[in-house]
């Protein structure tokens, strides 16, 4: 039996105990959740690292295409879109480049809401100066067509708060901070929230692979706060797979559509274009009416 076959069979009471290989748990069963609605089908695209490099667009073209087979309602993109645009050495000729590659890629997606944050590797702090157009995430934010580094929207009643934890340490900056406490506050009681973020909040990766919030002690105390509120947090950047649970909150890092960078990897890599154990791919989430929501990773090998 194929995985993505096996992991459909597994009842969702053993997934919530175990994860498979290229599986994550729904959330935890409740007596409620048997009457629930699915009223969401989101796919969560992150570390796309775009590049003209071993048919990287087409491949992901391809993935697209079959993500729109599932028929989602719209895209979150976790960010690192393009494949890097940060290092010194990155010539304006070069990011203008890998955008122009990630917009051509998306034209296949034109029918679609696509709501992104910015990745560590999408800005150019190279740039001559900090008054050139192109340079740190004003640029991105302009690229992505998001209306700003850090947002929020909502559907359906799931609300949706999408964050910048690209400054120092990997945190909020204090403006993003009391924006964020303010959109809790105000949601109606009850709202189901996601939170999506380029670095994994709380992860279980991040013993061996770095990149976790430095604020995410603070975090933790505004989540439980509004425990009534905040159902998950999404991430991506470690190109690795993990779920975490705490205080009622589910954290998803999901796996990198690039894998390795798409290249074929290294000796550490379990097979070619994985990064360590963990297999390129995307995840559908499932959210219910309900609050409960499920996620699913597909490996594209």
């Amino acid at each position: 039996m194929k995985r993505r076959s096996l992991i459909k069979a597994i009842p969702l009471a053993t997934l919530a105990l175990a994860m498979g290989e290229i599986g994550q748990a729904a959330s935890p069963v409740s007596e409620k959740s048997s009457k629930k609605k699915l009223v969401l089908t989101v796919a969560h695209i992150t570390d796309v690292h775009i590049r003209n490099f071993e048919n990287a667009p087409e491949k992901f073209k391809r993935y697209l295409r079959d993500i729109k087979k599932l028929k989602i309602d719209f895209f979150l993109n976790g960010g690192d879109s393009i494949h890097a645009a940060d290092y010194d050495n990155i010539k304006r000729e070069s990011v203008v480049e890998q955008w122009s590659v990630w917009d051509h890629c998306l034209q296949e997606i034109s029918d679609y809401e696509v709501h992104s944050c910015i990745g560590n590797h999408d800005t150019w702090w190279a740039a001559p100066s900090k008054e050139d157009e192109m340079y740190g995430k004003n640029y991105v934010v302009k690229r992505l067509k998001i209306p700003n580094r850090y947002y929020s929207f909502s559907k359906k009643g799931w609300h949706f708060i999408v964050l910048d934890g690209n400054n120092k340490n990997i945190t909020l900056d204090q403006e993003q901070y009391s924006w964020l406490e303010k959109e809790l506050e105000q949601l109606p009681a009850n709202t189901p929230v996601l939170l999506m973020s380029h670095y994994p909040i709380l992860t279980v990766t991040n013993t061996w692979e770095g990149g976790q919030h430095g604020d995410h002690k603070e975090l933790k105390q505004l989540f439980y706060k509004h425990k009534d509120k905040v159902k998950v947090c999404l991430s991506g950047h470690q190109h690795l797979l993990d779920r975490a649970w705490y205080n009622d909150v589910q954290y998803f890092c999901n796996g990198a559509m690039s894998g390795f960078w798409w290249d074929k990897g290294d000796a550490k890599s379990a097979q070619p274009y994985y990064y360590q154990q963990t297999p390129p791919g995307y995840a559908i989430l499932k959210l219910y009416d309900d609050g409960t929501l499920e996620n699913e990773y597909i490996s594209t090998i």
